[in-house]
């Protein structure tokens, strides 16, 4: 038996959904049938034919309502909510001042409620409510040096996503977070270096390789379909088996 998602006119919003993992998902959601409006500070350097690029910082609480205003008059509703948009640079706690640390919990927290509470609006209006979202991060439940506070603003996230869940559930409105490892895009050349080191990192992994952005997408989309009806505040951990206990990698004197 074929089992396929389809999510033909449902409406999926995808921040930061313009280029590596958030590109990946929008992909996902296109090819289960959506309409997608994928939105970001800058538009794509490729047109990503099929979605539908919407200017916003989400970071500016009016901006993001009146953009997500405008999606629900283009569209007559919102069905999905993607919180992808997200990231830090590599940064040691005592290489910069608070500021730019708050700056970064901004981003990966505040932007993302900002985001949420704009789906809300139009959701619970909704006979049907719809389905939330968030892209959290392994570094939201380990030490993660160099990144301290964009693993600080991820545990929140999943702390947020969990609440909204339960508060939300009235309006039929679920709300689960996606748990990512490390992921092959565009951009892994600046943290893994060259084809042998991504190579090398990813037989880290137990699966033996990084995550590909579609893959992350085909989650997304099983947790916004109806074979996920009765999922809401859970966590779905997409890493690959996560990290091997540091002692099997020890070797006797």
């Amino acid at each position: 038996m074929t089992v396929t998602v389809d999510l033909s006119e449902r409406v999926a919003v995808v921040t930061g959904g313009t280029r590596g993992v958030g590109a990946g998902i929008a992909r996902a959601f296109l090819e289960a049938g959506a309409r997608v409006v994928v939105c970001a500070r800058r538009p794509p350097e490729k047109p990503d034919g099929g979605t539908d690029f919407r200017p916003v910082d989400l970071r500016d609480p009016e901006a993001t309502s009146a953009a997500f205003r405008q999606v629900g008059e283009d569209y007559g509703r919102l069905d999905i909510l993607v919180n992808n948009a997200g990231g830090s640079p590599h940064r040691l706690l005592g290489d910069a001042d608070a500021v730019r640390h708050a700056r970064v919990v901004e981003l990966n927290l505040i932007a993302p409620l900002n985001a949420s509470l704009a789906a809300y609006e139009l959701m619970h209006r909704q006979a049907d409510g719809g389905a939330v979202i968030m892209i959290g991060s392994v570094s939201g439940t380990r030490p993660s040096p160099g990144a301290a506070a964009y693993g600080a603003a991820k545990a929140g996230l999943d702390n947020l996503a969990r609440t909204m869940a339960v508060e939300w559930a009235p309006a039929r409105i679920r709300v689960n977070t996606v748990v990512l490892g490390m992921v092959r895009t565009e951009l892994s050349h600046l943290h893994y270096g060259d084809d042998d080191g991504i190579a090398a990192i990813g037989r880290t992994v137990p699966l033996g390789r990084l995550a590909e952005p579609d893959e992350v997408g085909d989650a997304c989309v099983f947790l916004a379909s109806d074979r996920a009806r009765y999922i809401s505040g859970a966590s779905l951990a997409v890493h690959g088996g996560g990290e091997r206990p540091a002692y099997q990698g020890a070797k006797e004197p």
